[in-house]
């Protein structure tokens, strides 16, 4: 049997920063959802299914400001805005498609 390691064990600092972002509910299922390209809100808000418009609106704030989805307004009429991935967002896609992997073969359906 192994002995139990008393040491104490630190999370990596990356990985925790990375978790700041991505552990907040909704947050990785709306870049997974801008996955197939850009999108508007309503179209966000139907991808991401029970996602209020309060919180998608603040989760986009907030992963625009951590530069990983940009805003584009465009002029009308009618006036429209899209979002999209950055490159760092598209950097995630596949790291996010290797997590459904895991989940499908690892954790039951609730």
């Amino acid at each position: 049997m192994r002995d139990v390691d008393e040491q104490s064990h630190v999370c990596d600092a990356a990985v925790t920063l990375a978790f700041s972002v991505l552990g907040k509910r909704w947050n990785g299922m709306i870049i997974s959802a801008l996955g197939g390209g850009p999108s508007t809100f309503v179209s966000l808000r139907r991808g991401v299914s029970g996602i209020s418009d309060t919180v998608l609106s603040d989760r986009l704030a907030e992963l625009a400001k951590a530069a990983l989805v940009t805003r584009t307004v465009t002029a009308g009429p009618p006036v429209t805005v899209s979002y999209a991935l950055t490159e760092s967002g598209e950097g995630l896609l596949p790291i996010l498609e290797q997590l459904g992997s895991w989940a499908a073969a690892n954790l039951e359906r609730r």
